[in-house]
């Protein structure tokens, strides 16, 4: 790869990564869509499908100079950003997952949960905005949390980008 060229990560519209991985090679730009080998059953057939593996996001590799002619294509909403900026992702980084598709199937993608079972937590928006509490269980985005105050103990559901772990 070029070295100027950087890997970056972009959103694409809902179940476009592929249209969207079709167009970046129409133009000749050096993309990535990580394609995860899937088994489907329908009640008169078993298929091998090729999924993305990443829903709604494509790698793109493009020069700091041609980065926002990137959004101008069909299908690409926008970069993912991180601290304000696009996110760069290291090449070395890319090839991990090519080698880990080429060694695997039915590969699941799953977030790293950042509050487990009786951690602290701080809540850091709404109305119980500064409580502490206690995680009681984490489902995907939501944490169950036990606030304690007065002699009784409260139980909400808040998401998890509300909350702040307590060290």
């Amino acid at each position: 790869m070029n070295e100027n060229k950087h890997w970056y990560v972009v959103y694409t519209r809902p179940r476009w990564e592929k249209k969207v991985a079709s167009l970046l090679q129409d133009q000749g730009v050096e993309h990535y869509c990580p394609l995860n080998k899937v088994y489907k059953q329908w009640s008169d057939r078993r298929k091998v499908v090729l999924e993305p593996l990443f829903k709604g996001y494509v790698f793109v590799a493009v020069d700091e100079a041609h980065k926002w002619d990137i959004k101008k294509v069909n299908g690409i909403l926008n970069f993912v950003y991180w601290l304000g900026k696009p996110a760069v992702v290291v090449e070395s980084e890319i090839e991990k997952i090519k080698k880990f598709l080429q060694e695997f199937e039915q590969v699941e993608v799953s977030q790293k949960s950042v509050f487990t079972k009786h951690d602290t937590v701080v809540i850091r928006q709404g109305l119980m905005m500064d409580y502490k509490g206690m995680v009681v269980e984490v489902v995907g985005n939501k944490v169950k949390v036990d606030i304690e105050g007065m002699d009784v103990t409260l139980s909400a559901v808040f998401d998890r980008q509300n909350l702040e772990k307590v060290v």
